[in-house]
């Protein structure tokens, strides 16, 4: 795969790691996430700060060697775009057999070591979480390699991705089906600079708290 080179850090990688950009037919200029429209285009490596940094050093248009306009809510419609297109390849990593959800399995394929991601919805209670929380603490004593654990989603995206009703937890499983979410979750991640938190930094204080009960 061709490599391409960041227009305001000049890293070069994978277009996998970046956002192309182009100018439509009136100037406008538009995310090209999947790199296919037609014209030159100007590449950023995922990251709102640096896109936020290219439009004020009129960037795109230098790259683009034309005058460029920029919507007023480009930067929250590319963001909306990068979650779609997460939660549509949740989706289908479910179809794939890639996505287990409710507590008590998720628990189970933790202990298992069969997971590599936990999302839990913004609404998801502590109480909800113990079982899972206290599965992962399992796995220190086990030395299974650590797992994320996300909180991107509402329950009603979720659930809208599945079609099903109140999806507050979900398991993202080692298979090939959960592969292409991992990417699109991590890019939507990049975009909005966050980092995954470790199991442990983000379940440290939930289990001590499970453990005085």
């Amino acid at each position: 795969m061709t490599e391409r080179t960041c227009i305001i850090t000049r890293t070069c990688g994978s277009p996998n790691m970046m956002i192309r950009f182009v100018a439509d037919p009136n100037g406008l200029l538009v995310p090209d996430l999947k790199g296919n429209l037609p014209g030159r285009g100007a590449w950023l490596l995922t990251s709102r700060r640096l896109i936020e940094e290219a439009i004020r050093r009129k960037a795109f248009a230098r790259s683009l060697k034309k005058d460029v306009r920029i919507a007023d809510d480009m930067l929250h419609v590319l963001d909306y775009l990068l979650k779609k297109a997460a939660l549509e390849s949740l989706s289908l990593a479910r179809r794939g057999g890639g996505i287990i959800t409710g507590a008590l399995k998720i628990a189970t394929a933790i202990r298992a070591g069969e997971v590599k991601m936990i999302l839990h919805a913004k609404e998801a209670a502590k109480d909800g979480k113990r079982k899972i929380v206290q599965a992962i603490h399992a796995t220190r004593k086990q030395r299974v390699k650590k797992l994320s654990v996300l909180t991107l989603f509402t329950s009603e995206e979720m659930s809208l991705a599945f079609g099903d009703d109140n999806v507050v937890h979900v398991a993202v499983i080692k298979s090939l089906a959960a592969d292409g979410f991992t990417k699109r979750v991590r890019r939507l991640m990049a975009y909005r600079d966050e980092n995954a938190m470790s199991w442990f930094e983000d379940t440290k204080k939930t289990v001590q708290e499970a453990e005085m009960e």
